[in-house]
């Protein structure tokens, strides 16, 4: 694939350089959307959608990273946009060959989720169950717009947490998607996801609570199992660090039984780069997948 264009907002006639090629950002108004086979739109959560159905009424494909079209977020119930796929690869291929759209997932899901699916499908979360995920994040996740809580001297030496009270934006869609991939098996759970900000670029690393339903002999091997073809699922002995997954299109997984406990419970790490495979590494592998090439191309592994 070539990059046909590039385009921002704010930032419009702005030059920049990426990959040792200098782009100058045009105005999303001054784009020719007919001109590209698949377009990936990183718009504001509310400002993208327009701008999907604009790109598929020129006839491009759009991999769209907002949470526009994402489950639980108000996504259209009619029209070509209400089938379009959630992307999250590994669980949801099937779906996602040869459409038009794909809903990219958000960085906190794809850790968690990758993470719980596993049990989810095999009905092991327990009845009524609440999952608890603490999960930390560089400050990469909070986007490219200047604050001042993310400057240098507030984030450094500190961790914190933020989006206390289980209303994070990401919420909705991780609900929709434990009911979804558990059905009647397993979708009968809570989940409770608190955030935390690292002092790093990049990189988020979850901890996920599960009461199960037994205790499990070897718990790795069911996400073995799963993943057992998957080149961009890593299932770990040990836990997981950003270190092994910074700038790589993987999500590193470990779990292990907890003791002292009186309900069955698996503690759940894992980790992703929230810039690749969080987002615009996930973006490319499932253009990949809409267009039938091999998934791993142009992909960090």
């Amino acid at each position: 694939m070539a990059l046909g264009f590039a385009a921002a907002n704010s930032r419009a006639g702005e030059a920049i350089r990426v990959a040792g090629r200098d782009i100058t950002l045009l105005g999303p108004d001054d784009v020719r959307l007919d001109r590209a086979d698949v377009i990936f739109s990183a718009l504001p959560h509310g400002a993208s959608i327009r701008w999907v159905e604009a790109a598929r009424a020129a006839g491009a494909r759009v991999v769209d990273l907002s949470a526009d079209l994402r489950p639980g977020n108000g996504a259209p119930t009619e029209g070509s946009l209400a089938a379009a796929p959630y992307g999250l690869t590994e669980l949801m291929r099937p779906e996602l060959a040869g459409a038009d759209v794909v809903a990219n997932p958000g960085c906190y899901p794809t850790a968690i989720l990758i993470a719980l699916a596993p049990l989810l499908q095999r009905g092991l979360v327990a009845p009524g169950a609440t999952i608890n995920v603490a999960a930390a994040s560089g400050v990469t996740g909070a986007g490219n717009s200047p604050k001042p809580e993310l400057l240098f001297g507030e984030v450094t030496e500190n961790y914190r947490a933020y989006g206390v009270g289980n209303e994070h934006r990401h919420i909705n869609e991780m609900r929709a998607m434990i009911a979804r991939m558990g059905g009647d098996m397993g979708g009968d759970a809570d989940i409770i996801f608190t955030p935390h900000l690292l002092p790093v670029a990049r990189g988020i690393l979850a901890t996920i609570t599960v009461p199960v339903t037994e205790k499990l002999v070897t718990p790795l091997s069911l996400w073995r199992e799963t993943y057992a073809n998957e080149p961009f699922v890593e299932v770990a002995e040990t836990t997981p660090s950003l270190r092994d997954v910074v700038h790589r299109n993987v999500v590193r997984v470990s779990a292990v039984h907890a003791a002292n406990v009186r309900q069955p419970t698996l503690i759940i790490t894992s980790a992703i780069d929230n810039l690749v495979k969080g987002a615009a590494g996930q973006a490319i592998q499932n253009a990949n997948v809409l267009f039938g090439i091999a998934e791993t191309t142009g992909l960090p592994a």
